[in-house]
């Protein structure tokens, strides 16, 4: 299936927010230059000392909101040429993944009309939880990120994949890496999901949704959930705050914890354009990481949200 026309104007806020990392891959100046093969310097997210000679094209690694909670990022080449040219599959590599992160491409590749960009979804493989990243780390912080790039020719032969360096000035590649060494770790005490029934109250205004522990039956291990926030859809119902400091351990009995929840927003939009507002995010401690574990409500609790809320609104 061929990439998707990355939007601009409005449309577009969350997807530069997102980019990661800027490449400029080389394929043919490389090979005039006697560079191919090799890597060009990191680019800085403000000025680089070292510019990167400018290639046939461009790709920048981004994340769309809605594809935050499955973990695929966008590779998205830009053609920079006056021709068309075709691309045969985008790879990246990086010390924070266990394996090469691989850009959708179809057979025969995918054509990249001159300047305008296309998205090639890549689903991230598992994380290498050896090196710690923060959230808001760089590569510089994270690790050397290097992305490979086949381009078919006008002939039809297949050039050696030029390669580049590539930043992560956002820290997109860090984040994933952080949230899914994370999860790993609050996996290992428990698992945490969300009860798939919503209890409405009688007038509509609030709903009450139940958080899931289930402790491992083996092992020593002990998360803390240290609060649960708010989302862009679901706020804290006033008459029934959220607890805190919520601790788990691994051979503990099942738990559940009751949340009150009402409308964080009520405009036309709010249900009609959510991507990430039935992502409850728990901010854990476990293992010696902190950060964000986002549970995802599922089919069944999404479709039951959304109603209440749509219902609620109309209320008011």
């Amino acid at each position: 299936m061929d990439g998707l026309p990355v939007m601009r104007g409005a449309a577009s806020y969350w997807v530069l927010r997102a980019v990661a990392a800027t490449v400029l891959l080389g394929a043919a100046a490389s090979c005039s230059s006697g560079t191919a093969g090799g890597t060009a310097s990191p680019a800085s997210a403000t000025a680089s000392a070292t510019p990167i000679p400018a290639g046939p094209v461009t790709a920048e690694i981004s994340q769309f909101r809605d594809n935050y909670s499955k973990h695929i990022i966008d590779i998205q080449p830009t053609n920079t040429t006056g021709h068309g040219r075709t691309v045969l599959g985008p790879e990246l590599t990086s010390p924070l993944f266990s394996a090469p992160i691989i850009g959708s491409a179809r057979t025969g590749g995918i054509e990249l009309p001159p300047g305008q960009p296309k998205s090639l979804p890549a689903p991230l493989p598992a994380p290498d939880c050896g090196n710690p990243a923060g959230p808001g780390a760089t590569s510089g912080a994270a690790g050397d990120a290097h992305v490979s790039l086949r381009l078919a020719t006008p002939e039809g032969a297949v050039p050696v994949p030029a390669m580049a360096q590539a930043t992560d000035p956002f820290g997109v590649l860090a984040r994933n890496n952080s949230e899914l060494c994370l999860a790993r770790e609050a996996s290992a005490v428990a698992t945490i999901g969300l009860d798939p029934e919503l209890e409405v109250a009688a007038d509509g205004q609030t709903a009450v949704v139940r958080l899931l522990l289930q402790p491992r039956a083996a092992g020593a291990g002990e998360l803390v959930i240290d609060r649960i926030e708010e989302t862009t859809l679901l706020a804290e119902a006033s008459q029934a705050p959220w607890p805190r400091s919520v601790t788990v351990r691994a051979g503990g009995a099942p738990a559940q914890v009751r949340l009150g929840i009402r409308p964080s927003r009520c405009d036309p939009h709010a249900v009609a354009e959510d991507k990430v507002g039935t992502l409850l995010p728990l901010q854990v401690r476990v293992a010696g990481r902190e950060g964000i574990v986002k549970i995802d409500a599922g089919s069944q609790l999404r479709a039951r949200i959304y109603d209440f809320v749509t219902k609620a609104c109309g209320r008011q």
